[in-house]
């Protein structure tokens, strides 16, 4: 396959889930692992299981699944080797024993269209409801961050909120299918 193939497929199937990945892997593993170099190994492993030829049904969670191995494989390397971790290995809800491949994709999907509502918001509104859900900020920090008052925070969560919930209505009712 040209290469100009693999960069357009890449762009197209790959690299739009990369915000909703990062938010992922912070929300499930302890501080201290590079998120960064994650996503890049995550992005890599994927790319050559593609041109091995790798039949990916759903890239996104091959993606999703191939960075969470990462990471674990980091954790337990951390360990082995008696490295201090922030949270206990075995502490960590990471891997669902009980959860098969039918749930690990629903359950992505339902995280791509939450994805999907916050990107619908205006700028400001999803800027708020981002800082306020996914990086657990207070409203008095993120009046700080963004130099807006407190009572235009409280008024953007509740206008992100009320979008959200319409979105999923919407898709609920088949109207909202991308």
């Amino acid at each position: 396959m040209p290469p100009d193939a693999d960069a357009r497929w890449f762009g197209e199937h790959v690299q739009p889930h990369e915000p909703m990945l990062r938010a992922w892997l912070r929300s499930r593993f302890p501080r201290g692992l590079e998120i960064d170099d994650l996503v890049q190994e995550a992005y890599a492993r994927v790319l050559r299981a593609r041109a091995a030829g790798t039949a990916m049904q759903s890239p996104k969670a091959f993606l999703f699944a191939t960075a969470r191995n990462l990471a674990l494989d980091t954790l337990r390397r951390r360990e082995v080797s008696g490295e201090d971790s922030l949270v206990s290995f075995d502490a960590l809800d990471v891997l669902d024993e009980a959860d098969g491949i039918p749930e690990t994709v629903d359950r992505a999907e339902k995280l791509e269209l939450l994805t999907t509502a916050i990107q619908s918001l205006p700028d400001r509104c999803r800027q708020v409801l981002t800082l306020r859900k996914i990086y657990g900020l207070s409203q008095r920090e993120i009046a700080a961050r963004l130099g807006i008052s407190e009572h235009t925070v409280s008024a953007q969560l509740t206008i992100g909120v009320r979008k959200c919930t319409e979105f999923f209505a919407r898709h609920r009712r088949g109207e909202g299918r991308a």
